[in-house]
């Protein structure tokens, strides 16, 4: 089952604590209400940790791997949101391969925190399902903006 043994996401540590971080929130545009609801979430996340990401949209999940290849330097925190949906073609398999193969390397690489927002779903309706809308199950926008802030902080208490 999806979402079993998750982690919480509390980060109003981050909020108590003070944290100045940096966040750069990249998004890609195909499947409008799912990436509504991804953007939405990380938003949230944002507000309850008291931080103001930037956010930035490009054409497609694709394109999240060198996008945040570029902001990776400039901030503390990357979160990579995206869609991809299966279709009747192996392009589903050589762009999740791409984007999560991609958005690993810019996080080692780099030692910037990259929060992976990816959802890699069989039908519109998983997609949805995680998509933190009204109803979904899951809030993976919340959960990838939470897990990079929640890194950086990690890293700083470990003084690295």
């Amino acid at each position: 089952m999806s979402g079993h043994g998750a982690p919480e996401n509390d980060v109003s540590s981050i909020k108590a604590q003070g944290l100045d971080i940096k966040v750069a929130v990249v998004a890609a545009s195909w499947h409008t209400e799912v990436m509504n609801g991804l953007i939405e979430g990380a938003l949230r996340a944002a507000s309850d940790a008291g931080l103001r990401p930037k956010v930035i949209r490009v054409p497609g999940t694709f394109e999240l791997s060198v996008a945040a290849a570029r902001l990776a330097p400039h901030f503390d925190a990357v979160v990579a949101l995206g869609v991809v949906v299966r279709g009747g073609t192996p392009h589903f398999d050589y762009v999740c391969s791409s984007a999560t193969q991609g958005l690993t390397e810019v996080s080692v690489r780099t030692g910037t925190p990259v929060g992976f927002g990816v959802l890699t779903c069989d039908t519109d309706e998983q997609a949805l399902d995680r998509a933190g809308l009204e109803g979904s199950s899951e809030d993976k926008g919340y959960e990838a903006f939470a897990a990079a802030v929640n890194t950086v902080a990690a890293l700083r208490w470990a003084g690295v």
